[in-house]
């Protein structure tokens, strides 16, 4: 059994403000059109043939925001749709799973998830991705900085001595406070409106 997936298709397809739709787009929602239209019958390019004729497969298509995409591809009929809206219970057992090699225990996960509510999923993907860039500053610096980390690795290559990187220890309260660094961050964004003005488009 096969199946087309094509994740975000509203970050490639959709249209936002102004922004025209481009050729290779018009291509792909034509395509997807035909086959929802007539799912074993595939052009190649070439004149329909009676022998151009494929094995219909599920092609299933994920996003944010279907309101951006070509309205008749996604009617009733061409697309079946489901909406999920994960609950906190969802959104632990996801966090628990990306923490689980980390010895997190999911009484912990809860505490920070609940620490910071109403945050993407990728957040929290982003908590422990920080900790770990903080733990490879301090293994670089420890390396003799950024300007001699080359010529120094190198020099310890040919002595047989490679400095060895160590995963950091995940503890809730190093989770924590990379979390609450990154509100910090999506603060500022917002304050300098950067968002705003990156998004102008959208909201013409």
């Amino acid at each position: 059994m096969s199946c087309l997936v094509v994740n975000d298709i509203d970050a490639g397809l959709g249209r936002f403000g102004n922004t025209q739709m481009t050729v290779n787009n018009q291509i792909v929602v034509g395509t997807l059109m035909n086959l929802a239209d007539n799912p074993t019958r595939v052009s190649t390019g070439q004149v329909w043939r009676e022998t151009d004729i494929t094995n219909r497969i599920p092609i299933i298509v994920t996003g944010n925001d279907f309101t951006t995409i070509y309205a008749p591809l996604v009617r009733d009929g061409r697309m079946d749709k489901f909406y999920w809206q994960p609950t906190q219970e969802d959104i632990v057992n996801i966090v628990q799973r990306m923490y689980e090699k980390d010895g997190i225990t999911k009484d912990e996960v809860v505490t920070v998830v609940r620490e910071f509510p109403n945050q993407a999923l990728d957040f929290y993907g982003a908590l422990r991705s920080r900790t770990y860039d903080r733990s490879i500053l301090k293994w670089v610096n420890d390396a003799g900085g950024a300007d001699n980390l080359g010529g120094r690795l190198l020099k310890q290559q040919k002595d047989g001595k490679l400095p060895v990187f160590t995963p950091p220890t995940q503890t809730v309260d190093a989770l924590l406070e990379a979390g609450y660094d990154l509100i910090r961050e999506q603060n500022l964004i917002m304050e300098n409106k950067l968002s705003k003005e990156y998004m102008k488009n959208m909201e013409d």
